[in-house]
Formats: C-alpha cells, structure tokens, sequence
C-alpha cells in the first residue's frame, strides 16, 4: 500500500477535478460520518467496496455508486474510486480482475483519508471563520 503522503497526493489529484470538486460531506451525510467516526466509516466503506467495486465486472459498473445518502458514495465519487474505470485511470488498478485484498484496503484508505480531511477541514474553516465553511 502506498505511503500516506502518497495517498494525499492521489487524493488531492483526483478532488481537484472538476468533477471530484464538487463533493463535500454536508447534511446528513457529514453528521452520520462525525458520530460513527472513522472505524466505523472504514467498516462501511469496507463493505460497500467489497459489494460494489471488488469483483472483476461489477453490475452496472460506472453507475453502481448513487451521488448521496451516505459519506463513503460522496468520498468515493470525490476521490475517483466509484467505478472501475476510475479506479484503473486515477489510481492504476487494472478492470477485468478481481480487487485483491490489498486493492481492497487501498481504496478503503482512500475514502477514509478523504472523509477525514474532510470532516477536519470542516471543523478549522468553521473555527476560523475562513471561507472553507461555506456551502456550494
């Protein structure tokens, strides 16, 4: 697995898209992702990559992850790791094969990290009064 300043990077890549920068933890999302915290934010996008993105051709594959109702669908889209297509072109990991364990524990990192730099940032903007707070 790569190091963490490199999952940043990746993280940072993929967010900076025009796409990828349109999503940020608001609402129910961002409370739900504050009170399980991040094992359990782990634990759910654990599940949700091993159903919906693990096996080598997975149903509906590039719309099988929905825009909203939960922090890790929001991370996964802000961070391109909702598809296997984006998984190959943003993060190297090659379709047409199963996700090993270790891709597993990659793109759970990955949303994870995402969800918490994005809960922190949150909270500084908010502190601060900067304009990281506000709502787009």
């Amino acid at each position: 697995m790569p190091d963490p300043a490199e999952i940043d990077e990746r993280i940072d890549r993929a967010s900076a898209r025009p796409f990828g920068r349109r999503f940020h933890l608001r609402g129910r999302e961002r409370v739900t992702a504050e009170l399980r915290g991040p094992q359990t934010m782990r634990a759910h996008a654990a599940e949700i990559i091993a159903e919906r993105l693990a096996p080598a051709e997975p149903r509906n594959d590039g719309r099988q992850t929905p825009y909203r109702n939960h922090a890790v669908f929001v991370a996964q889209h802000a961070t391109a790791t909702c598809c296997r297509s984006c998984l190959e072109t943003w993060h190297g990991i090659a379709k047409g094969q199963p996700l090993d364990h270790g891709e597993r524990a990659y793109v759970v990192e990955v949303i994870g990290r995402w969800i918490d730099r994005e809960l922190a940032t949150s909270i500084e903007g908010r502190d601060s009064g900067s304009s990281t707070s506000r709502r787009w």
